[in-house]
Formats: C-alpha cells, structure tokens, sequence
C-alpha cells in the first residue's frame, strides 16, 4: 500500500518530490527497505510533500485525499505539506 500511494502521491502535477519530514518520521518499514514520504498507520496515513509554488495550497491537499482515499484502504489520509518550491518550470528537478 505504502509503495502505491508513494507512487501516485509523485504523480500529482503540484507535487516535486515527497518528503519524509524534518525527523524522517514520513516513513513505511518495507521488504527491502522503507518508503519515504508515506508513513501507513494502523487508522490513517500520513503523506509529506514538497509542492510547487502557485495554487492553493489546500486546493491540493484536497485533490490528493480525495485521489488517494480509494487506495487507502478506510484509512483518513493526512496531507502535510513540507515545503514549497517557486520558480521551477514543467518536469524541473528539485534538487
């Protein structure tokens, strides 16, 4: 579940990067490791995300609870945004 909702998370057009917070606490223990930005709890799931700067910010946590809701399962998804980058252009990298 954690894999999925990273991958479609990444796929939001707001979305640059996701992120695993300022404690690395937006994290999913996995085979092979851990998926970084979704930390899948027992009643909820909490996505971090790096968004570019220009719509509002909750216009986009909305649309991806919204998007997301179906994979997760019954779960309330959490969307906390951890940063916002301005002045990247279509398909720029982050960092």
């Amino acid at each position: 579940m954690a894999r999925r909702l990273a991958r479609e998370a990444e796929a939001f057009p707001d979305v640059v990067e996701l992120s695993s917070g300022g404690f690395g606490t937006l994290a999913t223990p996995v085979p092979g490791g851990r998926v970084h930005g979704v930390a899948v709890r027992a009643d909820s799931v909490e996505i971090g995300v790096v968004v570019r700067f220009g719509r509002p910010l909750p216009e986009i946590t909305a649309e991806m609870r919204r998007r997301l809701a179906p994979l997760a399962a019954g779960r309330t998804i959490h969307i906390s945004v951890e940063d916002v980058i301005a002045g990247l252009g279509d398909g720029a990298e982050s960092g």
